[in-house]
């Protein structure tokens, strides 16, 4: 598969993810954060992502579709990927196993994925 189809699926697939935070934070959120993810401070907290993620893809399909600019969007991709990892692996001990290997796989993996993108494509 071409770099451009991969980093336009990954945009493409934040923006669900995103758009699926914003609309139901609690029920997306459930495997990742627990019970936590009922609360309505928690749920505030995860539509935020949800819309980052919106923006980020939604800014990234863009660059890549029009084949110009594309490794900042990938930059700042990565970035957030790589924050959602780091704070899932600091409160680790409040979350369960299942949650940190489908964090650790979802985030590092886009992570790595988009780094390897920007300089593909950049």
């Amino acid at each position: 598969m071409e770099p451009r189809t991969i980093a336009r699926l990954l945009a493409l697939g934040r923006v669900a993810i995103g758009a699926a935070l914003i609309a139901v934070p609690g029920r997306v959120a459930a495997a990742w954060v627990g019970e936590a993810s009922e609360r309505p401070g928690t749920q505030i907290a995860l539509a935020s992502v949800g819309a980052r993620d919106v923006a980020m893809g939604l800014g990234a399909a863009w660059a890549v579709g029009r084949k110009d600019g594309e490794k900042p969007w990938l930059l700042a991709s990565a970035g957030a990927d790589l924050v959602d990892l780091v704070a899932t692996l600091r409160h680790r001990d409040v979350l369960t196993r299942n949650a940190l290997i489908g964090v650790g796989a979802l985030a590092g993996g886009a992570a790595a994925v988009e780094l390897w993108l920007s300089s593909e494509l950049g």
